[in-house]
């Protein structure tokens, strides 16, 4: 099972000190390879020898354009959930993501190559638009809990399987 990541960067109302309820966040359609035609966030796989968090920053700097900062020991990185997918009929697929937020970066979000970043206010998120688990978890790490689950998929991706758990850390 590889280790993968996935990033949405967001914005809050009366954010002070980390507070404040979440407004909007970036998702970004994907227009090619795996996930293509889905909104997400941003993210991919690790290279060798590549920390997660290094990942994150690369992945989210080639896929939309902004740029976070790995300068004060990640703290611009908000890690909310950790999600293990088993794919039942494809196992080169299984991987462990491990989901940031990030309230702060430098530069606007961009299209590339990969994907199409648009902005939505939390109460249009396009679930119908998104990988079929995300209906399941994404609300819970929006109203600021941390979580863990694991999805197993069937064909056509299909959840045959699910478990989502709120913890205390990760």
């Amino acid at each position: 099972m590889r280790d993968t990541t996935l990033l949405f960067l967001i914005k809050k109302s009366g954010a002070k000190n980390g507070l404040g309820q979440i407004t909007d966040i970036c998702l970004a359609m994907k227009k090619r390879g795996f996930g293509m035609g889905r909104w997400n966030g941003s993210g991919g796989k690790c290279n060798i020898g590549e920390s997660i968090e290094d990942a994150t920053i690369r992945e989210t700097k080639e896929e939309i354009g902004v740029n976070i900062s790995a300068d004060n020991n990640y703290a611009d990185l908000h890690k909310v959930a950790e999600l293990t997918f088993i794919f039942a009929n494809k196992s080169e697929w299984d991987q462990l993501v491990h989901v940031y937020f990030a309230e702060k970066w430098d530069g606007e979000p961009i299209e590339s190559e990969e994907m199409r970043p648009v902005w939505f206010k939390i109460k249009d998120i396009p679930f119908k638009e998104m990988w079929p688990d995300d209906p399941f978890w994404l609300p819970k790490v929006i109203d600021g809990n941390m979580v863990k689950a694991k999805f197993r998929f069937g064909n056509g991706d299909a959840i045959l399987e699910q478990k989502v758990e709120v913890v205390d850390k990760l």
